[in-house]
C-alpha cells in the first residue's frame, strides 16, 4: 500500500455503537497555469516561475468559487505560482485569513529532470517507471515519488488534525500545492497504491476535497473546475469546535448534500 502518516483520533460510542469522529475538511487546490506548463517544461522547483495570463484567470475563478466557503486557514507551497494562487483566494475571503507557507507542500524534487522538456524526458527509461511503477521511481539528483508522497500526506494529515483541534470538525481549510503532490494525497485517501496514482487527474487550478475521520478518509470531490461549493460552509447554529459523530458511509449512497442541486 502507499506510504501514509500515522493518524490517531479517539473513537467514541453513541447509544452503545462505535462511531468515528469527523475532522476538519481540507480543500486541495493546484496552482494556476504557468508558462512552463504551457510550453511542456518540467518547472519543478525552479525559482521565478509564476502564473501566466491564463493561470491568473484560473486562480481568480477558483477564488470566486471558494469565496462562499469561510476558510479558517490557507496553507501553500512556498513556490511563487502557488503563493500567487493562494493570494487570489485570500483576497476573496471575507475574513481575510493569513496565508501560511509549508515547505512540505513544495513541488517534488525532480533533480536533473528539472527544467527539461517533457517530450525529451518521455524518451528516457525512467519515464516508463514513473508512469507504470512510480513507487520505484527516484529522480536522479532528486527525491523519490514515495518520499514525496510520504511528506505530502504527513503534512496534510498533521495540519488537518491541528485545524480540527483548534477550530472544530466544521472547519474548512485550504492547501495550495502541485499536481503530483495533490494526486499522491488523493491516492492515499482513496487507499490506492502509489503505483496507481497516475490514474488521477489534477489540472491547473482544479479543486479537490477530502474529509478525514479516524475510520477512513472521504474523498468528496476531485479535479473540479465548476460548481457550487457552498455545501462545504459550516451549518448555521452548530456550536464551533463541537465534535460530531460520523455514522460511517451511507449504505446505498445516501441523500447527498442539501442544496447541492442548486
Amino acid at each position: 500500500m502507499s506510504r501514509t502518516a500515522t493518524h490517531h483520533v479517539t473513537r467514541g460510542t453513541a447509544k452503545g455503537t462505535p462511531y468515528a469522529h469527523a475532522m476538519a475538511t481540507v480543500i486541495l487546490l493546484r496552482h494556476g497555469r504557468t508558462s512552463a506548463n504551457a510550453s511542456g517544461t518540467l518547472a519543478g522547483r525552479t525559482p521565478g516561475v509564476g502564473l501566466d495570463e491564463v493561470g491568473r484567470a484560473q486562480a481568480e475563478r477558483a477564488a470566486e468559487r471558494l469565496a462562499v466557503v469561510p476558510l479558517v486557514e490557507l496553507v501553500t507551497s512556498p513556490l511563487e505560482r502557488c503563493r500567487q494562487t493562494a493570494k487570489a483566494v485570500a483576497a476573496r475571503q471575507a475574513a481575510g485569513p493569513r496565508v501560511h507557507t509549508d515547505k512540505a507542500l513544495t513541488e517534488c524534487d525532480y533533480g536533473e529532470w528539472q527544467g527539461r522538456k517533457l517530450g525529451e524526458l518521455a524518451r528516457l527509461a525512467l519515464w516508463k517507471t514513473v508512469q507504470t511503477n512510480p513507487s520505484a521511481a527516484t529522480f536522479p539528483g532528486g527525491e523519490s515519488l514515495s518520499e514525496m508522497q510520504a511528506r505530502a500526506v504527513s503534512a496534510v494529515r498533521r495540519r488537518d488534525a491541528a485545524v480540527s483541534a483548534s477550530a472544530g470538525a466544521e472547519a474548512v481549510w485550504l492547501a495550495v500545492s502541485h499536481g503530483d503532490l495533490i494526486k499522491s494525497v488523493i491516492a492515499d485517501a482513496l487507499g490506492m497504491h502509489l503505483d496507481l496514482f497516475q490514474r488521477i487527474q489534477v489540472d491547473p487550478a482544479a479543486i479537490s476535497v477530502i474529509r478525514y475521520t479516524d475510520a477512513r478518509p472521504y474523498v468528496l470531490a476531485t479535479n473540479t473546475h465548476e460548481g457550487d461549493l457552498s455545501w462545504l460552509a459550516p451549518k448555521p447554529g452548530r456550536k464551533r469546535g463541537r465534535q460530531k459523530a460520523d455514522p460511517g458511509a451511507a449504505v446505498g449512497g445516501g441523500a447527498g448534500h442539501v442544496g447541492s442541486e442548486r
